[in-house]
């Protein structure tokens, strides 16, 4: 039987969508910065990089606060916010520290999640822009709040582990990845940071993005549900309570 009715047609995934991933993936690797809030830091730029990016796909530019709030880093920047974030950084590094150069699950586990996050919100934030959810205008009054309120909602309402489990086998395989637990295990003395390639990581990650676009095609029907969910809430409006996107495996 002829399968390649199945296989992702040329050009399928428009460019603004293949960019979706690329800070997706970028995102993911986050956890691999070995520096206390260094890494929470490189996770919010790119994740409003990426909001930036679909904002001039579209020929927009929003405000810091509009930018700060699609892409869900808003909150965490108020002083309250920052003392909670660096307090419970500092609490955890040292066992994440450990446990990580023990169980390369968890290392695993954290590129998984946080590309899933942003995978989904990164893609409903597109499917806004196609809806024309948001304009010049509306950028500068409520709309991004209410257009992140539904994104999260339509996230707490998708069982996300089938796009998880296909994370976790892009990450599992990842040379970056392998390189870090290999330097970890066998350096364990060694407390500072790698010393990456710049030419081999910008390789990985376009190669973990043709992967993770793949399998974008191959769910597109859960990213169609997804896109339902979003209509829906959005139609709605906001909740009293934001729920929390999910990011389960």
């Amino acid at each position: 039987m002829d399968d390649s009715t199945h296989a992702r047609p040329p050009n399928a995934v428009p460019p603004s969508l293949a960019r979706v991933a690329f800070h997706a993936v970028a995102a993911g690797l986050t956890p691999l910065i070995p520096v206390p809030f260094l890494d929470d830091y490189a996770l919010r730029q790119v994740r409003e990089q990426s909001v930036r990016d679909q904002l001039k796909d579209k020929g927009l530019k929003a405000p810091d606060k509009a930018v700060a709030v699609l892409a869900g880093s808003y909150e965490a920047r108020g002083l309250g916010g920052r003392l909670v974030s660096y307090l419970k950084a500092v609490a955890l590094f040292p066992v994440r520290k450990v446990f990580r150069k023990v169980f390369f699950v968890l290392w695993v586990k954290d590129c998984v999640d946080l590309t899933s996050v942003c995978l989904h919100h990164g893609y409903l934030l597109h499917h806004a822009l196609e809806r024309g959810d948001l304009d010049a205008a509306s950028l500068q009054g409520d709309a991004p709040r209410k257009v992140q309120a539904a994104i999260v909602a339509a996230c707490s309402e998708m069982d996300a582990r089938p796009i998880n489990q296909a994370l976790r086998r892009l990450f599992r395989g990842s040379r970056v990845l392998m390189a870090e637990a290999t330097r970890a295990f066998l350096d364990p003395k060694r407390g500072g940071a790698r010393v990456p390639d710049p030419k081999d990581e910008r390789a990985e990650v376009r190669s973990l993005t043709d992967r993770l676009l793949q399998e974008m095609w191959d769910e597109r029907g859960y990213f169609t549900a997804l896109e339902a969910h979003y209509d829906k809430h959005l139609k709605r409006g906001p909740m009293p309570e934001q729920p929390r996107a999910a990011t389960g495996t």
